[in-house]
C-alpha cells in the first residue's frame, strides 16, 4: 500500500507543477488582462492543490496533514478575492477592451 500512495503523491505532485507551469505560460503569452488573470488564478489554484494532495500522500504525519490543510484554505480563500481585485482594479483604469465583455453591469457606474 505504501508503494502505491507514493506512486499516486508523485503522479500528483508532477500533475500540479505541470498546471502551474501551464499557468505560468498562460501569463506570458495571453493578451489582455482578463485573460492573464484567468491563468493567474484557475490552474494555478488546482496546480497547489494537487501539490498540496501529493505532498499529504508522500508526508502522512498529522502535524504535516494539518499544515497542508491550512494552506489548502488559505489559498483557496484568497485566490478568488486576489482575482475580483485585479479584475476591478483593471476596469477601473480602462485597461479591459470592453469590446470583449459579454456583459458589462457596470457599464453605468
Amino acid at each position: 500500500m505504501d508503494s502505491v500512495a507514493e506512486w499516486a503523491g508523485g503522479v500528483l505532485l508532477v500533475a500540479g507543477a505541470a498546471l502551474g507551469l501551464v499557468a505560468g505560460i498562460g501569463l506570458v503569452r495571453f493578451p489582455d488582462v482578463l485573460d492573464r488573470m484567468h491563468a493567474a488564478t484557475k490552474p494555478q489554484v488546482l496546480g497547489v492543490l494537487l501539490l498540496l494532495a501529493g505532498l499529504a500522500l508522500r508526508l502522512r504525519t498529522p502535524s504535516d496533514l494539518g499544515m497542508l490543510a491550512l494552506v489548502a484554505i488559505f489559498q483557496l480563500s484568497t485566490a478568488p478575492v486576489a482575482a475580483q481585485m485585479i479584475g476591478r482594479a483593471a476596469y477601473r483604469s480602462g485597461r479591459v477592451d470592453r469590446t470583449l465583455l459579454d456583459a458589462d453591469e457596470l457599464a453605468g457606474r
